[in-house]
């Protein structure tokens, strides 16, 4: 069983050592987050976590690769809402709270919780029962009252909802005088763009932040690689944020394409900034190795076992990997060849044979970028191919992406996920991706796959006797 990291394996060594302890035998580190400084220290938790627990993992570090995402929006404006929760009679069940901190401080680790930034000095006032006053940005007078003072972090509550803004004026009374300080850092609001069926929208060259249609002008925002526009066509397919928006590029230029939305939801779908772009009919000749990529190896050929090539699409991409460890001193590094584009899995057969010059290799099925790339309604059939021609070629696979989704995200399988990790027993190696609830997600597959493996040897079922068959058998008998 395999996890991705989330970025607090970095600063947590608890979690690591949990999900060691729930069963994960490989550390997915993903190199498109965070930096080198959190992945060697991930990799530390995970040793640590090895001797404490003792389980042996290994560890697969992704490369970026050429992928395409959306690029920054213009940011809403600066507002903060808190509200308490209420019952169905509008009673207060749980007062809003906001974290006050002083300038500089670090966030607590209530991560669920609004922090706003206040003067230091202004805050060491404060204590456990103390009365701050404001004016919201709607002109409507509130209070917060201080429950855990005092110090660099203080905590507020309110029994109304407040809007805070770059404006705001808190004010506390204290012996007879008024002490007051502006609040800072409040965030910027999200500005999505809302895109319905047939609307229009220009993906950008220039790296200007894109912003919703406004006066007539349509929508447009940048993308994170604009030197693969170059190689799009009109009448070409274009999907945003694993396939949520699709549409059909009505024009290319110098400047960038213009998208007619062919898909959306009936009441509209929200594009936000680092959402995955994907372009299934285009030829993209782009080098296979980012200078990122390049970097990136330095570190990933010193801490990990495996590298997982992401966006890899023909031979020629695979050469270039194994020139780039040849120079770093591991020409035997195990390489995972991530098939999640439709060019890969055109290729499949004589990447299969490439891969199989080198000492170690297996396949990854990444869904996510397949079902997109190839569409929902040949997901399976692809993905069942894939797995034939893997082992054929006697090349172990990666079952991954959203296996137990909902477990892993909000802590509830649905029983279609449950009977997709059960057919993970088919391949060698099943991914979960990071998620509040991965600890529990590693159990679930743990038993699943423990019972599923009696049926199933790769692509071939063992077909032993049930135990309700056993059952039957022995009432038959004994009647």
């Amino acid at each position: 069983m395999m996890a991705t990291m989330p970025s607090e394996a970095a600063t947590d060594y608890t979690l690591v050592r949990d999900i060691v302890a729930a069963g994960m035998d490989c550390m997915r580190i993903n190199c498109a987050h965070d930096s080198e400084s959190a992945w060697l220290a991930m990799v530390e938790n995970l040793r640590r976590a090895e001797r404490e627990v003792g389980r042996k993992c290994t560890v697969m570090m992704d490369i970026a690769g050429p992928k395409m995402r959306t690029g920054k929006l213009e940011p809403g404006p600066q507002v903060l809402r808190i509200r308490p929760d209420r019952d169905a009679y509008g009673r207060v069940t749980r007062p809003a709270t906001v974290i006050l901190s002083a300038d500089g401080g670090s966030r607590p680790p209530m991560d669920d919780i609004p922090m706003l930034q206040v003067d230091a000095t202004w805050l060491g006032m404060l204590q456990s029962g103390d009365i701050v006053t404001l004016e919201d940005s709607r002109g409507s007078v509130r209070s917060l009252s201080v429950t855990v003072g005092r110090g660099r972090i203080v905590r507020a509550t309110s029994r109304k909802t407040i809007y805070f803004s770059a404006t705001t004026r808190l004010v506390l009374a204290k012996r007879g005088r008024e002490y007051s300080t502006l609040v800072s850092d409040v965030p910027h609001l999200e500005n999505p763009i809302v895109l319905r069926k047939g609307d229009t929208l220009l993906v950008t060259v220039s790296q200007t932040p894109g912003s919703p249609a406004y006066r007539g002008e349509p929508s447009q925002i940048p993308c994170t690689l604009p030197e693969a526009l170059r190689f799009v066509k009109p009448g070409e397919r274009i999907w945003f944020d694993d396939g949520k928006i699709g549409g059909s590029v009505k024009a290319a230029s110098a400047e960038g394409l213009r998208v007619e939305v062919t898909q959306a939801a009936p009441g509209g779908t929200k594009l936000r900034e680092d959402k995955g772009i994907n372009l299934p009919d285009t030829n993209l000749r782009l080098p296979p190795l980012t200078p990122k990529d390049v970097q990136d190896l330095r570190f990933i050929t010193t801490y990990a076992d495996m590298i997982g090539y992401s966006f890899v699409r023909t031979t020629e991409d695979l050469r270039a990997l194994r020139t780039e460890l040849e120079k770093l001193g591991r020409p035997d590094m195990a390489i995972i060849i991530k098939v999640e584009t439709a060019r890969a899995f055109e290729h499949l057969p004589t990447l299969l044979l490439e891969s199989m010059r080198g000492r170690t290799s297996g396949v990854m099925i990444a869904r996510g970028d397949l079902a997109v790339e190839c569409g929902y309604e040949r997901l399976a059939e692809v993905q069942e191919e894939i797995l034939w021609m893997s082992e054929a070629a006697h090349m172990p696979t990666i079952w991954a992406t959203q296996v137990l989704e909902g477990l892993t995200k909000i802590g509830v399988p649905s029983r279609a996920e449950v009977t997709d990790a059960a057919a993970g027993e088919r391949s060698e190696c099943v991914m979960l991706n990071k998620g509040p609830h991965l600890v529990e997600a590693l159990l679930a597959l743990n038993s699943i796959l423990r019972r599923m493996q009696a049926h199933q040897v790769k692509k071939r079922s063992l077909m032993r006797r049930l135990n309700i068959a056993s059952g039957f058998l022995k009432t038959l008998s004994a009647s």
